[in-house]
């Protein structure tokens, strides 16, 4: 038997547990919509004593039920921050590099903590009336890409499948398919730097990220592992992102939580 439920989302994503041969672990679906879904990155530390709030913001504002619904978050920690007396462990040199491959693609060289970007732009999170407004206006647009995801368990893995498509020639040149691995609930007990003394917990948090080019006819395909970390959140997702490199445009963006049925075991 097949089991599916719909995302009321603005982009109506559709979730399925695919059922497998006898003995093998099942797999989890999902298939972007007609509409975009908003792709929200925050960049944080734990180092930055003005990040807690921004962190905060996103776990509540891009909560199961939420009521931004049309959006898909993404929280990559940068290492930028570890020299002050603080190591954050969720950092990679390599978010870090995204954010600067970012501001490049904004043709800016404005690089800060904490910074978030809706559809590969700047937006004020503090201002949360208007930062939901934006945010349901990128998510009514019209998909500009569509992308299908399978994720199947595996010994300390996920194994995911992922399929995206861009029909317009105009929008290919310089498009590529993200496949990040997020967990949410994780937490750290500061004890030096501009947090020191304080528990922050994190939401989203990019914990792998790999990309696939979209070729000439406007396909990207791949098939990959992404390793588990070994310290595991309270929930994980896989999302898929479609954005052109050079100028940081988002034509598409997915979410696939791993639920009970078709999460690693622990």
């Amino acid at each position: 038997m097949i089991v599916t439920a719909i995302l009321r989302t603005a982009a109506l994503v559709g979730l399925t547990l695919v059922p497998q041969a006898a003995g093998a672990a099942p797999a989890c679906r999902a298939e972007s919509g007609s509409e975009t879904a908003a792709l929200v990155e925050l960049y944080t530390s734990e180092g930055c004593d003005s990040c807690p709030p921004a962190d905060r913001w996103l776990s509540a504002s891009f909560a199961p039920g939420s009521a931004w619904p049309g959006a898909v978050a993404l929280a990559f920690h940068v290492d930028y921050w570890d020299r002050l007396g603080w190591k954050d462990r969720f950092a990679a040199a390599a978010w870090t590099r995204r954010q600067y491959d970012s501001a490049r693609a904004r043709r800016s060289d404005l690089v800060y903590t904490p910074q978030v970007l809706l559809q590969g732009r700047d937006l004020d999170w503090r201002d949360g009336s208007r930062a939901a407004v934006a945010v349901a206006a990128a998510a009514r647009t019209p998909a500009r890409a569509s992308i299908a995801l399978t994720a199947t368990p595996q010994p300390g893995a996920v194994a995911v499948k992922v399929v995206a498509r861009v029909p317009g020639a105009a929008e290919r040149r310089g498009a590529r398919v993200f496949v990040a691995l997020t967990e949410d609930g994780l937490a750290s007990d500061v004890k030096a730097g501009e947090n020191a003394g304080k528990r922050l917990t994190h939401d989203h948090v990019v914990r792998a990220l790999r990309d696939v080019p979209i070729d000439t006819a406007g396909e990207g395909e791949a098939a990959l592992m992404l390793t588990l970390p070994a310290e595991r959140g309270a929930g994980a997702a896989v999302v898929a992102f479609v954005q052109n490199a050079e100028n940081g445009a988002v034509l598409q963006a997915l979410s696939l939580p791993l639920s009970p049925e078709c999460a690693p075991p622990r």
